[in-house]
C-alpha cells in the first residue's frame, strides 16, 4: 500500500515552519499532499490561487509532493484522495493537547487514517 499523507492547512501564506515539516517528512511517505483547505467563514489574506502558486514554487524541486485544494473535513478529504495519514506540526504542548483531540475524533471517523505529529524546528 502506497503511504500517502496530507498536511492540511489554510496555509495563508506558506511559512519556512510549514516547509521545514513537509521537507524532513519526504523521506517517510511515498507522496505528501499539501491540501489547502477552504473555510467560507475564514478571511483569508492571499487568494486561494496565490497560496496554491506560492506553495508549488516552494516545492517545485519535490517530486512527491502534489497540492489540492478541499473544503469539509480533513479526514473525509483522505479517505477521498487515499491518503492514510494527515501531518501536523507542534510548536507547543498546547498544539499537542489541541491535536490529540482532533486526531481521536478523526480516528473514530475514519480508523484508516492515523495522525503523524511532528515538532517543528524552534
Amino acid at each position: 500500500m502506497k503511504k500517502i499523507a496530507v498536511f492540511p492547512g489554510s496555509f495563508d501564506p506558506i511559512t519556512l515552519g510549514h516547509e521545514s515539516i513537509v521537507r524532513r517528512c519526504l523521506p517517510l511517505f511515498d507522496e505528501i499532499v499539501i491540501g489547502i483547505g477552504y473555510n467560507s467563514n475564514k478571511h483569508y489574506f492571499f487568494s486561494q490561487d496565490r497560496r496554491e502558486h506560492f506553495i508549488r514554487q516552494t516545492f517545485a524541486d519535490a517530486s512527491n509532493i502534489r497540492v489540492e485544494r478541499y473544503s469539509g473535513l480533513t479526514v473525509d478529504f483522505c479517505k477521498s484522495i487515499g491518503a492514510n495519514y494527515i501531518l501536523r506540526g507542534l510548536r507547543t504542548s498546547a498544539d499537542y493537547e489541541f491535536e490529540r483531540a482532533i486526531a481521536q475524533v478523526n480516528r473514530a471517523l475514519h480508523p484508516g487514517v492515523d495522525t503523524v505529529l511532528v515538532v517543528g524546528d524552534p
